[in-house]
């Protein structure tokens, strides 16, 4: 998602690499699920986000789309988010007792805050967002420990290709400024990537990059 934002104003004047120690550690939330409700549709959702809820629900994405996910436009493109209801806007996998219900496969959103990503020289870091988590008590910890991921490296290269993916495509899609073809390329991202089944017994990574070639050949010519 393409954000004009002041890190000054929303943040503590830093960024953080994988290793860096960062005060967001909320003690696992007790009591608390502010940033499981009013978020609107911001919980967008990547192809590994998805990828994880198939294999944890068991269900298959458009099962989840009939009340978990829903479809939204970002930046021109049709991308899935997790879909928020009901008159506290909150979660569709929050249970009864306001926990979430899958967070062991939760999104990468969901992973990160309070922190935020920054993509820069073809790579990404990270900030605190000191206005948005309600707990004020947060300690320190590992920025790759709290995002909590296997593989961490591999995790974040798999999120900056998908991200510059992304905004080659909107580059593109901003120059032909053609109906026809932006109705094509959201509808090649969002089966390509999101509605295809893929394999769940195998190696998220190597499937992904896999599609991700065909598409830039496709879509991009490389």
């Amino acid at each position: 998602m393409i954000r004009e934002i002041d890190l000054k104003e929303i943040s503590d004047g830093r960024l953080y690499t994988l290793n860096d120690m960062v005060k967001a550690d909320c003690q696992d939330c007790t009591g608390c699920w502010d940033c499981c409700q009013g978020m609107g549709e911001s919980i967008t959702l990547d192809p590994m986000d998805v990828y994880r809820l198939c294999l944890g629900t068991g269900q298959p994405m458009t099962e989840l789309l009939k009340d978990k996910l829903e479809l939204h436009v970002v930046d021109g493109m049709v991308l899935p988010n997790l879909k928020l209801a009901g008159k506290k806007e909150a979660c569709a996998f929050l249970n009864s007792q306001g926990r979430c219900s899958i967070h062991s496969y939760r999104p990468g959103i969901c992973r990160l805050f309070p922190l935020g990503r920054i993509y820069e020289d073809g790579g990404v870091k990270y900030f605190l967002q000191v206005h948005e988590c309600s707990r004020k008590e947060r300690t320190k910890v590992k920025v790759k420990k709290w995002i909590d991921v296997p593989e961490s490296r591999k995790y974040e290269q798999f999120v900056v290709d998908w991200h510059y993916f992304l905004l080659d495509l909107q580059e593109k899609m901003a120059r032909r400024q053609e109906e026809a073809f932006q109705r094509e390329v959201n509808m090649l991202v969002l089966n390509r990537f999101y509605l295809a089944p893929y394999d769940l017994s195998g190696d998220f990574y190597e499937k992904f990059y896999g599609r991700l070639k065909e598409a830039g050949r496709e879509l991009l010519g490389k």
